[in-house]
């Protein structure tokens, strides 16, 4: 079923949104937005209209209020149940009202009623959240607007209400009727180097002279026809901070929201050491829905998003450690498996994979993905090889707070590593899944490298993970730090650490200073890192950090309607109720009960529709073998750059995939293969199958990743012409400078 997004109604007629205007600002590494959405009522008749709008997951949305020709409506966060008891009173007495909520089936969906709009009328509804921003491998602040709420399918017999089962309008690009702008202000006591964008932005305009404070826009005319996303590059974003605020004057002491809070950020240097962990058992769980036959994202040619996970999924094979285990599972409205268990990976089973890798295609239909999960997670462990799941979906599911559940549950037998495809792919799905299970999340769209991000996962995966984590406060006699983030589990290295605490006590003097101690171990060993801060509280007006720690709160007990139990239903409604944070138990109601005249008749129903691209991209493929009887490439003298290619260790492969992440990062390239992989058969020999591949001349991406495409499972090379035309070299020259190896 086709679900919607924009202004929406039940009988599918349009509503005049004019635009959409983002107030944007970014500090440090927190956001905090207000957006405007403009309705004027062009018609003759009342109107009740429905929006429906993504966004990001870790948003904490804390205010939502209309301006009705020149009155301000200010909502009132409530218990669901009674707003929306509120709500419908409301307009059975002809009174103007709001609701503004989370919908039942994720936490990523927005809904909001607008009810009685009277004839002429001009409305303004404003919604306010903070949210932390991501930080992103190269250092930068990834700032997303999402604008495309794809298609959500139902799981099987599902039958919730939820405020996604509307069909919604397509039109033309160039008839899109709503435009968004966006003006961001950015600061930052470190310094701002540059700011990025998927979409056309004004030239940056520092506003100060040692540039920590800057502002940018988005180009004028711009259609809210992508996810706007930013890129914040500051001078130095990895230091350690402590910041606090003051709490809220009105409230009591020992509250949440009466007592000051502290955003605490530790980015912990990790030493590159050997992994203890060369082993695990890795399976691969790829989204074969019908959903995924369709591009990343909505530009001009942009790759299918099956496309682009079977390419980075062969690459993630080629890239695992010799005598692993592993399986590949796809999934749909069913599910299908490689192989019964979980197999040794060798270069037969490599190859195998390879093969069937590329006839996989997106006709499994729904996208149930909690049966597959539950027949992985109820499968027999393989001793010394820790189970490592991976995730490759476009999020378009219904059924989030149940897979949520299902992989905490099982948290302690496994680490999920999950991968958002293409635009509008589930926050609420990809983010939890890695975080109940202590493993990362990537979001993918169609100018992102998926092949690097994949790289940097896997690697993670092979890494010794620092454990044990705790925080340590050194602070005057009588204040107290008091924990409200959830536990943490694991770090990587290159991830940052949030935790946010409460201080209760004497607050002391402005001169007073605390310190904080971040401790782990690693491999045994313990590590330590401390910072220094002030203790008076900062006055925010938007209490942000109270907020965030509340949302990260709410965040640790909210399973939805369906799967919360009522005890942290209790606790989550009254963190909720507190720090006017939105949750799944709660709702934003607003009513006007001073309307000019009454209701006449039936309130009328109006849709906006949203945009479709006017041509299908072609599809994307992959590189197409041609085998070449050849010498396996095992070199022992070479001083040129061919010298680093020999059977490698564990450890070794690990470096290339050092290499292929960093190179892919610091380069901003993708692998470029397009054709099929058609010809692809083994070859029968004594003693084993030789894999061999040769890279068609239009494949020209980062060399380093090519090479791990073209790698053998125990991390040798074959001497061929598509191993050196990746290295840049001619094929006699290798020969003639290694003549040691015989030919087959």
């Amino acid at each position: 079923m086709v679900r919607a997004c924009g202004l929406l109604t039940h009988q599918d007629q349009p509503v005049a949104l004019k635009d959409i205007s983002v107030t944007l600002s970014i500090r440090e590494f927190v956001a905090g937005v207000s957006a405007t959405l403009h309705y004027e009522n062009e018609e003759k008749v009342a109107l009740e209209a429905f929006f429906v709008f993504p966004m990001d997951e870790d948003s904490a949305v804390y205010t939502f209020e209309a301006l009705v020709d020149g009155k301000k409506i200010v909502a009132e966060l409530q218990d669901k149940m009674k707003a929306h008891t509120d709500y419908e009173v409301a307009i059975s007495q002809g009174c103007q009202a709001y609701l503004l909520e989370e919908d039942k089936s994720s936490r990523d969906v927005f809904c909001c009623n607008v009810g009685n709009l009277q004839p002429g009328s001009k409305v303004a509804l404003t919604l306010r959240y903070v949210q932390e921003l991501p930080l992103e491998a190269d250092g930068a602040l990834r700032y997303v607007l999402p604008a495309i709420l794809n298609p959500r399918y139902h799981l099987s017999g599902l039958t919730e209400d939820s405020c996604l089962d509307l069909k919604t309008p397509i039109v033309p690009l160039e008839n899109l009727p709503y435009t968004l702008t966006m003006v961001a202000t950015i600061s930052s006591q470190h310094g701002i180097n540059r700011v990025q964008s998927n979409c056309a932005l004004s030239p940056m305009e520092y506003l100060e002279g040692d540039k920590t404070s800057a502002q940018v826009s988005l180009a004028e005319g711009h259609k809210f026809d992508r996810d706007m996303e930013l890129l914040i590059y500051y001078s130095a974003v990895h230091s350690p901070s402590v910041a606090v605020e003051m709490a809220m004057p009105e409230r009591k002491p020992d509250s949440l929201m009466g007592d000051p809070a502290v955003m605490v950020s530790f980015y912990p240097d990790i030493p590159d050491t050997e992994t203890s962990m060369i082993c695990g058992e890795f399976i691969f769980l790829m989204d074969r829905s019908g959903s995924m036959d369709t591009p990343m994202s909505k530009q001009d040619r942009s790759q299918l998003r099956i496309e682009a996970a079977k390419e980075t999924l062969i690459l993630l094979l080629k890239s695992l450690p010799l005598d692993c285990y592993f399986n590949i599972y796809g999934f749909g409205s069913s599910f299908e498996a490689f192989f019964p268990e979980s197999v040794k990976y060798t270069q037969q089973t490599m190859e195998e994979a390879v093969e069937r890798v590329q006839l996989l295609k997106a006709d499994l239909g729904g996208t149930e993905i909690l049966t597959p999960l539950q027949k992985i997670f109820r499968g027999p462990s393989i001793p010394g090889h820790p189970l490592q799941l991976f995730v490759f979906t476009d999020g378009e599911v219904t059924d989030t707070f149940s897979v949520i559940k299902e992989v905490k549950f099982n948290s302690k037998k496994h680490r999920c590593f999950s991968f958002g495809i293409g635009e509008g792919a589930s926050t609420s799905l990809i983010k939890n899944i890695a975080r109940v299970s202590g493993g990362t999340s990537e979001f993918i769209t169609g100018k992102d490298r998926m092949q690097y991000k994949a790289l940097r996962t896997l690697k993670r995966s092979l890494q010794s993970v620092m454990e044990d984590i705790s925080l340590s406060w050194d602070l005057p006699p009588d204040l107290t730090a008091n924990m409200l983030s959830p536990e943490q589990t694991v770090i990587f290295r290159g991830q940052r650490l949030i935790f946010y605490a409460q201080l209760t006590g004497i607050v002391p003097p402005e001169e007073a200073t605390g310190e904080v101690c971040l401790r782990c171990t690693l491999q045994g060993k313990s590590i330590e890192q401390k910072v220094t801060f002030s203790l008076q509280p900062k006055y925010d007006s938007n209490f942000t950090i109270h907020r965030l720690a509340a949302k990260s709160l709410i965040q640790t007990k909210d399973m939805g309607f369906r799967e919360t139990s009522a005890r942290e239903r209790k606790d989550v409604l009254n963190i909720s109720i507190e720090s006017g944070v939105m949750s799944s138990f709660t709702a934003f109601i607003a009513i006007n009960k001073e309307l000019n005249q009454p209701v006449q008749g039936p309130l009328v129903h109006r849709e906006i529709p949203r945009p479709v691209l006017s041509a299908r991209p072609a599809r994307a493929s992959l590189c197409s073998p041609a085998r070449v009887h050849s010498s396996h490439f095992a070199p022992s003298g070479f001083t040129n750059r061919a010298a680093c290619l020999g059977t490698m260790t564990h450890s070794k492969k690990s470096e290339l995939l050092d290499q292929a992440v960093l190179q892919s990062s610091s380069h901003g390239q993708k692998i470029k293969c397009r054709s099929r992989l058609e010809s692809m058969h083994h070859m029968k020999k004594t003693h084993s199958s030789t894999y061999e591949t040769n890279l068609q001349s239009n494949c020209k991406g980062n060399g380093i990743v090519q090479l791990i495409f073209l790698q053998n499972a125990n991390g040798s090379w074959d001497l061929n012409e598509g191993l050196a035309k990746v290295l840049g070299m001619n094929l006699e020259d290798i020969k003639a400078a290694h003549p040691t190896k015989g030919h087959h």
